[in-house]
């Protein structure tokens, strides 16, 4: 059981790496392509680990300051109510006796 844990987290984290090549501020978005939608899904998903490497990366933000307006907010905040509420599903019950 703790192994499927290990390889779970392992995989997990490969995965987070390998996917942040499209964060907030990586130069893929300009007033001419500006993020939309589904893109705001993407950076709300991926914004605690923005936070993080936005720390060692000046470059890198929270939120992508070239979007298309509204419906990029929508899609970042959707993900981010989603992805934070979600925490709690992994979350122990404790048992009652």
């Amino acid at each position: 059981m703790l192994r499927r844990k290990v390889l779970f987290l392992l995989v997990l984290l490969i995965v987070i790496f390998l996917l942040t090549g499209c964060l907030p501020g990586d130069g893929k978005n300009t007033v001419e392509n500006p993020a939309g939608f589904f893109w705001g899904i993407w950076h709300g998903w991926l914004a605690p680990v923005s936070i993080i490497i936005g720390f060692f990366n000046r470059t890198i933000r929270v939120y992508e300051v070239f979007n298309r307006g509204w419906s990029y907010d929508v899609g970042f905040y959707m993900a981010v109510i989603s992805g934070f509420g979600g925490i709690g599903f992994f979350r122990r019950k404790k048992k009652q006796d």
